[in-house]
């Protein structure tokens, strides 16, 4: 099993873990060494699992407006972390390939490796939901017929994803392409760079 399938069956095994309590605040089943990679990615996915509930909540009609904007604010902080494990991952990946020789003529990509292990990670929670719209039992016929052609699309996507993380650590180990990780800059999150959080110092 390459390295992106084996990633996906450790954020399929987050879904489902996930789904266990289904709460937004009940804790992590870690079956992972923590500092382990395959605890970072399982990690990396609970996040993603608690935030996509969040986005669900936050969408009620009837939220309470004060509860709104608490829920807000977790979501970014949520936002953040997941920045944050993304970078981690990237370090992991720049580590693992720190002594390969680049071939003069190789490229780059246009994300690094953990940014498209982000992608995998989400796509997983996609394929999750939409298998239970496909199965849910209170849908009309048409409701699942609809999901199941997405359901359809989300799984070939998965196939040519992992296909593709594969493909591009094989050619960075090759020296074929080069990781150049670009730091995110989120400006909204820096108190001397957002004007309303710095305006409001002054």
């Amino acid at each position: 099993m390459k390295f992106a399938e084996k990633s996906y069956s450790i954020f399929e095994q987050s879904v489902a873990d996930y789904h266990i309590d289904d709460d937004v605040d009940a804790p992590t089943r870690q079956p992972y060494a923590p500092d382990s990679i395959e605890g970072v990615l399982y990690a990396k996915n609970r996040i993603d699992a608690v935030q996509w509930h969040l986005e669900d909540i936050i969408r009620d009609p009837e939220i309470d407006p004060v509860a709104a904007l608490a829920l807000k604010r977790r979501i970014d902080r949520s936002n953040q972390e997941r920045t944050d494990m993304v970078e981690e991952l990237d370090t992991y990946f720049r580590t693992l390939y720190a002594d390969v020789e680049v071939a003069p003529d190789a490229t780059i990509n246009t994300e690094s490796p953990a940014w498209a292990f982000d992608r995998l990670s989400i796509l997983a929670l996609k394929i999750y939901h939409m298998e239970a719209e496909v199965n849910r039992p209170d849908a009309t016929p048409e409701h699942r017929a609809r999901c199941a052609a997405k359901l359809a699309v989300l799984t070939e996507q998965r196939a040519d994803l992992i296909s593709a993380i594969d493909a591009l650590l094989d050619d960075i180990a090759a020296g074929r392409k080069y990781m150049k990780v670009y730091r995110q800059m989120k400006m909204y999150n820096d108190a001397d760079t957002n004007p309303v959080l710095y305006g409001a110092k002054s």
